[in-house]
């Protein structure tokens, strides 16, 4: 259920300005472009799923004046393979057939945290630069799978406001995809 009449310009310029953060911060560590484009910005009241296949939910917790509040990038699992095969040095063809794995190993797990650590840095610089003012610290809070059409899982209370971010994206020169940014409203001066 979405309430898109809440979104105000301020939420589409943070939200927008974190994901290109976001793309940016791990395009350059891993070496390879991650951009995403056609950027959609709604006010939801519902966790959004990753559509039609199985998704890495890089969880993130927003903490801003003393409060915890919660969010997620999802990837899918093939291109979440391949930012973390990119990660460890993994050379193109050898990424290409991690991109079939259903299973993943330990070292794949460990460069999965890493990028969710990445992510969430990214996620607070961007923030950092949009409200210098305000005390807003973002921190990875871990990834796991999700299945096909299932909300992520992490800390809401269900009809609280979110917003979602969905977005064209693509990885180094593989297939386009559906990414989908879900965080919490952040409390901004209507001049940000």
């Amino acid at each position: 259920m979405s309430a898109a009449t809440d979104l105000t310009v301020v939420d589409k310029r943070l939200v927008s300005a974190i994901l290109e953060r976001i793309c940016e911060d791990i395009s350059t560590v891993v070496d390879r472009t991650f951009q995403a484009r056609e950027i959609h910005v709604e006010r939801a009241t519902t966790r959004a799923a990753g559509a039609g296949q199985v998704h890495i939910s890089f969880r993130l917790e927003v903490n801003q004046n003393g409060s915890a509040r919660y969010g997620a990038l999802l990837l899918p699992l093939p291109e979440a393979i391949s930012l973390a095969c990119y990660l460890m040095m993994v050379p193109d063809d050898g990424v290409a057939q991690h991109r079939k794995q259903k299973d993943l190993d330990r070292s794949m797990k460990d460069a999965m945290l890493e990028i969710g650590n990445f992510v969430g840095g990214a996620a607070e610089a961007a923030l950092r630069g949009l409200l210098a003012d305000t005390q807003v610290k973002v921190r990875s809070k871990g990834c796991q799978g999700v299945r096909a059409d299932v909300r992520p899982a992490f800390p809401y209370t269900e009809g609280d406001p979110l917003l979602v971010v969905r977005a064209k994206a693509q990885v180094a020169e593989f297939k386009e995809f559906d990414l989908v940014l879900i965080l919490p409203p952040i409390d901004a001066p209507a001049e940000a």
